[in-house]
């Protein structure tokens, strides 16, 4: 007597196989979107707060720049950019901003009347990072 399988058999862990994947694939993609959401915004909140820090420990003044349209965000003090991160490069996210760049004092004070908001989205997934005036991270 030989043991096999037969094609009902075969056809039927497809069906099963096809019917998880199908339920198992769009949760992934929601979750993956997340990871890279979620990276980007870690590595936006180390910008902000790498620019407040040089800032603080140069005595003067520094920017950091959001470039929304090549979905850049760059550091810069004393007219050299210092640091760079290609958001829709490395973590393929969309950028938007409320305002163009921040400029932290030798305080560590955000220069400008409001808080600046980065909005960072990929597919189904966002998260924002919130500048207060006060130089504060939130998301």
């Amino acid at each position: 007597m030989r043991h096999a399988f037969t094609l009902i058999d075969l056809t039927v862990t497809l069906c099963i196989l096809s019917i998880l994947s199908a339920i198992a694939v769009p949760r992934a993609g929601r979750f993956l979107d997340g990871i890279h959401v979620r990276g980007a915004v870690i590595e936006i909140e180390s910008l902000f707060s790498t620019a407040r820090h040089i800032a603080i420990a140069r005595g003067a003044q520094a920017t950091v720049e959001i470039d929304t349209a090549g979905r850049a965000i760059y550091v810069r003090a004393d007219g050299t950019t210092l640091r760079n991160a290609e958001i829709g490069a490395d973590h393929d996210g969309r950028l938007s901003a409320t305002r163009a760049r921040i400029v932290y004092s030798a305080t560590g004070m955000g220069y400008g009347a409001a808080n600046l908001s980065v909005v960072v989205r990929r597919n189904s997934a966002a998260d924002t990072v919130v500048v207060s005036r006060l130089g504060r991270l939130r998301h």
